[in-house]
């Protein structure tokens, strides 16, 4: 039991982290304070505690405190420790990883616009963030057919003899062999940079004139192409009526409902909402809004690699808004401001994000009732005494035998699992045996789970029929695995969705579920998962395998080697005509890794 008057009167009142361990030493909580000893006295208070911070408190084995200079430094480090440890009872933000830019070239003739991810170590301009990589597309698209600029690798546009299908299409105009000027291309980038950069007013403006002045001329064609710029600004600033403003802004709004969370993030920039985007992250301690958004705002943006606006507008007060400015200001270089008190158009974005963030959390626990009737549905067409808490199904991808992969998706009453999927590279097997490269995948699988590496699913899923299901209680039986219902989910004649057999190997019956039964539905779902994950799986390794050289696999045979092998000898093609004693003239290459390096190629 936690002597927690012995600790509390030993604590320190400077401000600094704190963390909380169970019994047996396993991380509970990571939180910060102005000062240590009243925070955590609060944890052990005789009344006004929430019964999820009672629970937290009852766990408590041990408290470990880090004092710090600052309680801006306090707010950085305990980031820190969130984001390396992960406590089940921090809110936790799942996705942390960089958001989507638009990159401009600047040190082309020609420059180049595309997608970008990551450092910025290319010479150009960055626009964005954008909340995903469909927002860039979307963005991209309107950009190629309005100012018809090129997206091709540079590597492909200096070796271009003719134009490309994006000419054809009237998405670009063809640089690569000169059928523009480099005055009237950069003439079309100005006008993307201004676009890019909420300036589509004066772009009209310019075409507009533009337009005039090709009429007078007499070149109508060119005109009309002026003509088609203007109508598609005016049609997509007719789409963007609830923007305006300047700025580059993130706006956060937040909705609670039911032990759920949600935070929708609008992102804006120069005054126009590039797009949002809702997190729904895990929060055991029933937090307040003001504590949600505080916690969420720190960790969604220290430590990471996210641009941080100048500007950042929420729903509710934040807590402790002065050291997180701080802190961000720290890492953003400039002056960050954190505010809720809001008038005209930026509390418009403001409700317009807290709307977003009630409607999509309403949608997504709607989903998970309607998830979790389709488990009582299962339990009860399995006869199960308890609602199954976790299903597993394995698929098997492949083409004509080559990169076969199997695939394992996990799902829960809450939907599917995604941090326990796994893909297994099949190797050692006939190409084309599905039932081997079954127990392969089966085998590898609960291996892992009897050395106690994740928990046992109440029932297993296989995509397949008889022959299959034999082979996954083969293996099962083999393991010693107990207690893991099997069901083979075959597809009918007709090999259409609702015609599916289920084979119960426990009651050793074959069944067939109505079209419309919710127990079929969320077996065909966790099926199609399966399936999905199993060609993506397939696809990379393809893929991946296919733009492997041949020289990658023979040992002895590293980059530099390889490098003078081509280089001397000029392509793949002609190493492989090769003698041995060709090959061994190479330098660096001996007689014996030359006859290595024969052998290889030729499958001797």
């Amino acid at each position: 039991m936690f002597d927690s008057k012995r600790f509390l009167s030993t604590v320190t009142r400077k401000p600094g982290v704190y963390q909380m361990f169970d019994a047996s030493n396993h991380i509970l909580y990571v939180g910060k304070a102005k000062n240590l000893r009243n925070r955590l006295a609060s944890y052990f208070r005789s009344s006004g505690l929430t019964a999820k911070t009672m629970a937290l408190a009852q766990k408590i084995g041990n408290i470990e405190v880090t004092v710090t200079r600052s309680e801006t430094e306090a707010l950085v480090l305990e980031q820190s420790l969130i984001k390396s440890q992960r406590p089940p009872y921090n809110v936790m933000l799942k996705d942390d990883k960089g958001y989507p830019y638009i990159f401009l070239s600047s040190v082309d003739t020609f420059p180049r616009i595309a997608l970008h991810r990551g450092a910025k170590r290319k010479k150009g301009r960055y626009f964005g963030p954008f909340p995903n990589a469909s927002s860039v597309r979307d963005s991209l698209n309107f950009l190629q057919k309005t100012f018809r600029i090129r997206s091709c690798e540079d590597s492909v546009f200096r070796n271009r003899s003719r134009p490309c299908l994006q000419y054809q299409i009237e998405r670009c105009t063809a640089p690569c062999v000169d059928f523009i000027s480099p005055e009237e291309y950069r003439q079309d980038v100005r006008h993307a940079e201004m676009f890019l950069t909420g300036k589509s007013d004066n772009i009209i403006r310019e075409l507009a004139d533009e337009m005039d002045e090709a009429s007078r001329a007499l070149e109508f064609e060119k005109a009309a192409r002026f003509r088609d710029q203007i109508s598609a600004l005016r049609r997509l600033q007719a789409d963007q009526v609830a923007e305006g403003d300047t700025g580059d802004v993130d706006v956060h709004g937040v909705a609670t409902e039911g032990g759920s969370c949600c935070v929708h993030v609008l992102f804006i920039r120069q005054g126009r909402i590039l797009g949002s985007r809702s997190f729904f992250p895990s929060e055991r301690l029933g937090l307040s809004h003001p504590e949600l958004l505080s916690a969420f705002v720190a960790q969604f943006y220290l430590g990471s690699p996210r641009e941080i606006p100048r500007e950042i507008l929420a729903s509710e007060s934040i807590e402790d808004v002065v050291p997180l400015q701080q802190a961000l200001g720290a890492q953003a270089g400039r002056d960050i401001s954190v505010t809720h008190k809001l008038r005209g158009k930026r509390a418009t974005w403001v409700e317009m994000a807290q709307q977003a963030a009630q409607q999509n959390l309403s949608s997504r626990t709607a989903a998970q009732q309607k998830l979790f009737s389709r488990f009582e549905a299962l339990q009860e067409v399995l006869g199960l005494e308890q609602l199954p808490e976790r299903l597993e199904c394995f698929d098997i991808s492949h083409s004509s035998g080559e990169a076969t992969v199997a695939s394992c998706v996990v799902f829960d009453s809450g939907g599917p699992v995604k941090s326990d999927y796994r893909l297994f590279n099949i190797d050692g097997i006939q190409a084309g045996d599905d039932y081997a490269a079954m127990g392969q995948a089966l085998k590898r699988r609960y291996t892992r789970l009897s050395g106690g590496e994740g928990k046992f699913p109440n029932i297993l899923l296989i995509d397949g029929g008889k022959g299959q299901v034999s082979q996954a209680v083969d293996t099962l039986n083999g393991l010693g695995v107990v207690g893991v219902q099997i069901i083979g989910v075959a597809k009918g004649t007709t090999r259409k969705a609702g015609f599916e057999t289920l084979h119960i190997v426990s009651s050793n019956q074959e069944l067939v579920l109505s079209a419309d039964s919710p127990a079929l539905h969320l077996i065909q779902q966790v099926r199609d998962e399966a399936h999905r994950f199993a060609i993506t799986g397939h696809r990379a390794r393809r893929d991946k395998k296919r733009r492997e050289s041949p020289l990658e696999g023979i040992a002895g045979v590293g980059p530099a080697r390889r490098r003078a092998l081509l280089r001397h000898f000029g392509g793949l093609q002609e190493i492989k005509k090769a003698t041995v004693t060709e090959i061994a003239s190479v330098d660096g290459i001996s007689r014996k890794l030359a006859q290595d390096i024969y052998s290889a190629l030729h499958h001797e």
